[in-house]
């Protein structure tokens, strides 16, 4: 970052002095957390789930997409009341620990998934429950977003954390790749008999999240208790009910922007939960290839995602949000028409493999900005104290759509009889979000929500 400390609001609206490492700190969560993003969900494990030995890609591949609908059921239920409770009883941060060790638990006991359609739904289980809880640490580690930057850097914090994210990524995947998957004979010598390496893999995964979790726990303060934090569990939901009337009153369009969000962020979760399925399947990508287009993916993501915060701050993140959901439409309708054959374009012939790595990394830069950009967008509209909850809406009104992308993914696998086709729900997504986000105004020209108290 540009100085070692700067000057922003804390908790409770006092004034407070944010240091460098805290911002580390906090980006170190993401960092960790795309060992289950980058390893689990997109590249590796689901790219096995999805395998021949556990039915097929394309039975596969749909009971996926249900169970990630199913979990998505849970979190629309839960999360903002639990990001209330946890903004309200100065537990952000210790809630935030709970979820995280239960995503690191989960992806742990992946290890036990062995390759045969008998074990494919304890292997969706597992990866569903591990989105609950990563939703819910979510919504605690969003609302530290205020914690660690002020109105003006916002966004750039905000990059800053989604690109070490991605850097994040990188480093598991190598890791990865080098230790697992290419060898004959990987470290503490796993082979690929039985699954081995994969299930290994799971291990990791959840051991590289655990340990560079920590430094958050440590650097970045909690948040100070509130009357809120004496109502019961159900009455928590009384409580949320009538902020969430407060916020259509006092500002409209922070409801609007949740609703648009919802929408398109379903299709960017989409992009990277089917997108190693689709290179594998689709295109006839082995385990190595898509490892190695995953690193350079998430080179390619980091740049946008840093690129992206800087401009979030000085053109706002509406702009950016629309630009990176255009050029998503474009790489991925690109990718559709194009598909594994050979085919022409523009007086050039594509091969499937060429189609996929450029059209492929163009979705990779695009998808970056648009979700740090709408993790900004609501960080400048969330009242003082109410992050949490406010974040709870944000991960709520996203599984409330949440069977969209992955229900259209398996929709039109099954209505065409292939993978490939799946990529057409996820782009109708996609352009949904879009539409609805046009009418909704920028947070400069949005007043603040007002909310009541207890």
């Amino acid at each position: 970052m540009a100085s070692m400390t700067h000057t922003t609001s804390g908790p409770a609206g006092t004034p407070g002095t944010v240091r460098r490492r805290e911002i580390w700190a906090w980006a170190s969560w993401d960092w960790g957390s795309a060992a289950f993003n980058a390893v689990m969900t997109t590249f590796v494990f689901t790219v096995y789930l999805t395998s021949a030995p556990f039915g097929g890609e394309a039975r596969a591949s749909a009971v996926l997409g249900t169970a990630l609908a199913i979990a998505g059921v849970l979190v629309f239920l839960l999360a903002p009341v639990t990001g209330q409770r946890s903004d309200a009883g100065g537990r952000r941060k210790l809630w935030l620990g709970i979820n995280t060790v239960a995503v690191c638990a989960a992806t742990g006991l992946c290890f036990f998934v062995y390759p045969s359609p008998d074990f494919l739904l304890l292997g969706v289980a597992l990866i569903a429950l591990a989105n609950v809880f990563f939703e819910f640490a979510n919504v605690n580690y969003y609302a530290m977003l205020k914690q660690v930057s002020t109105p003006g850097s916002v966004g750039k914090v905000s990059g800053f954390g989604w690109a070490m994210g991605y850097v994040g990524g990188i480093a598991a995947l190598a890791l990865v790749l080098v230790g697992f998957i290419n060898p004959d004979v990987g470290w503490f010598g796993v082979t690929s008999e039985n699954g081995q390496n994969i299930r290994a893999v799971a291990v990791f995964s959840a051991l590289w999240f655990l340990v560079f979790s920590l430094p958050i726990f440590f650097t970045v303060p909690e948040v100070p208790r509130t009357k809120a934090a004496q109502l019961g569990f159900f009455a928590s939901y009384g409580l949320l009910f009538r902020r969430i009337k407060a916020i259509y009153r006092t500002s409209p369009h922070t409801l609007w922007f949740l609703l648009a969000s919802a929408v398109f962020r379903d299709g960017l979760a989409a992009v990277f939960t089917f997108g190693g399925v689709i290179a594998a399947g689709t295109f006839g990508w082995d385990l190595p290839q898509v490892i190695m287009f995953a690193i350079f993916g998430n080179i390619v993501a980091a740049a946008g995602a840093f690129a992206g915060g800087f401009l979030d701050d000085r053109i706002g993140p509406k702009p950016v949000i629309v630009g990176s959901l255009t050029g998503l439409l474009v790489a991925g309708s690109a990718i559709a028409a194009l598909g594994p054959d050979e085919a022409h374009l523009f007086g050039l012939t594509w091969t499937g493999d060429t189609t996929f790595w450029i059209f492929g990394l163009a979705l990779c830069l695009f998808v970056g900005p648009a979700q740090s950009a709408s993790r900004a967008f609501l960080a400048r509209l969330a009242p003082e104290g109410e992050e949490g909850e406010l974040f709870g809406l944000y991960a709520t009104t996203g599984r409330a759509v949440s069977f969209l992308a992955p229900s259209l993914f398996a929709i039109f696998i099954t209505i065409f009889g292939a993978q490939r086709y799946g990529i057409i729900g996820i782009l109708l997504v996609l352009l949904l979000g879009l539409l609805a986000l046009l009418p909704v105004r920028a947070p400069d020209r949005t007043p603040q929500a007002v909310v009541p108290e207890v």
